[in-house]
């Protein structure tokens, strides 16, 4: 499914927030010191965040309990930062930035220090096995596979094994 279907589908039937200006990403870049890939800046374009599977509450203004929650630029920061409440070296990569969380309070992480035909790789930010890259390793070669991925899920963390 090209990027296109898959942030239609985010729009149709899941809860997308309205989408960052052009003037916001380009602060976002400039404050980070790093770009969006095309699958990122994509999505931002779109919407500046969004949630997958969760439930409309009127009441609290906001969705509650959904499986991901992708984060909106101004809340993305190092995983170490989000995860650990340290930003030394001895708390995990600086590259590795939270984009999105789970339902099981862990995060999707983004790896900005290396990518792969232009786009970053998503690595499973497993709480407690971080930033061991045993326990956090790559999920997805890219945004969009990973978007594709939980769309596809039904609520489930599609990239972990099952037993059957």
């Amino acid at each position: 499914m090209t990027m296109s279907a898959l942030l239609e589908e985010v729009s149709r039937l899941h809860h997308a927030h309205p989408p960052a200006t052009p003037g916001q990403i380009e602060a976002f870049e400039q404050c980070m010191g790093w770009r969006l890939d095309p699958d990122l800046r994509a999505f931002y374009l779109h919407c500046d965040g969004a949630e997958l599977f969760g439930q409309w509450s009127a009441e609290h203004r906001r969705v509650i309990d959904p499986a991901f929650r992708f984060f909106p630029l101004a809340m993305i920061q190092r995983a170490r930062v989000v995860m650990l409440k340290d930003d030394s070296d001895k708390a995990g990569p600086a590259s590795w930035y939270a984009a999105c969380e789970v339902r099981d309070s862990n995060y999707i992480l983004v790896d900005v220090s290396e990518p792969h035909d232009g786009r970053y790789p998503v690595i499973d930010g497993y709480r407690e096995g971080f930033p061991d890259p045993y326990y956090c390793r790559r999920i997805a070669g890219s945004f969009g596979e990973f978007l594709a991925g939980a769309l596809a899920s039904n609520e489930r963390w599609f990239w972990l094994k099952t037993e059957e």
